[in-house]
């Protein structure tokens, strides 16, 4: 397969569904090569329910448009004959990829990385951004290009919100009026943690905040070190709030930094 790129080049991987939190990613790409390559591949390996892998959005021709009006130089959507022309070979998550996301998702982060490293192996860019929306996955990423060595450097992309604090997300466009205002609790949930004066009043405004909102349906909600995705203690000086769960039936992830070494 001969993509016919340009180095140095960027590579922001996608699954579809463009909105203007990926139009960032693109425009942050911009800012490390000349070269900007974007794919758009709903991967099958990380979808454990066939059927959302069957509800995932698909707008080829938006996305290509999109892409390309945030600077993409380049647009590629492979088919699954592409990049798994052969059984791929699984690349294991380890322990972390069974807790939080992995819990109720199995084999989810194992099909990520199957994936990434695939892309990774075909274009062989100098940069790729990643957002920090899926913060899991992202420090898993950086996490299997360190352990194996790969010559690429992983740049991390903040998250972009509504203006209500919604984090963008291909999924929104299924909730209806009513889910969307429900899910607005997340985002006040984690705003409202991060002005906490220690981890236990955060993790406590954390979850109050969660419940108080019957259309939401929790799977988890938990405070890390972003540095180790341990549990945070009182003196953990990069706390990260992680929340996930459903509202109409659309799962939904969330996460924000804590105050550092709140308890000091």
């Amino acid at each position: 397969m001969n993509l016919d790129l340009k180095h140095p080049m960027a590579f922001v991987p996608t699954m579809g569904a463009l909105h203007p939190g990926h139009q960032s990613l693109i425009k942050i790409a911009k800012t490390y090569a000349p070269n900007i390559l974007v794919s758009i591949f709903v991967n099958p390996l990380q979808f454990e329910n066939p059927i959302d892998l069957e509800k995932y959005p698909r707008d080829l021709a938006g996305d290509i448009e999109k892409a390309e009006g945030a600077g993409a130089t380049f647009v590629w959507a492979p088919t699954v004959e592409e990049i798994y022309p052969d059984q791929p070979q699984i690349i294991s998550a380890g322990e972390l990829g069974n807790k939080f996301e992995g819990v109720h998702r199995f084999g989810h982060f194992d099909g990520v990385l199957t994936v990434v490293k695939r892309l990774f192996d075909l274009t062989a860019p100098e940069f790729a951004i990643f957002g920090e929306k899926d913060f899991q996955q992202l420090f898993l990423i950086k996490r299997m290009v360190r352990d194996l060595n790969i010559p690429i450097e992983i740049i991390t992309a903040p998250i972009i919100r509504e203006r209500d604090g919604l984090a963008m997300s291909s999924r929104n466009v299924r909730l209806s009026e009513k889910g969307r205002n429900a899910a607005l609790v997340i985002s006040r949930a984690l705003s409202g943690a991060a002005t906490q004066q220690n981890l236990s009043a955060a993790r406590k405004a954390l979850h109050e905040t969660l419940a108080s909102e019957k259309s939401f349906a929790l799977d988890y909600a938990e405070i890390i070190d972003a540095d180790t995705f341990e549990l945070a203690t009182e003196s953990t000086m990069k706390p990260r709030a992680l929340v996930a769960g459903w509202v109409e039936d659309v799962r939904l992830i969330d996460n924000m930094a804590m105050k550092p070494g709140a308890g000091i």
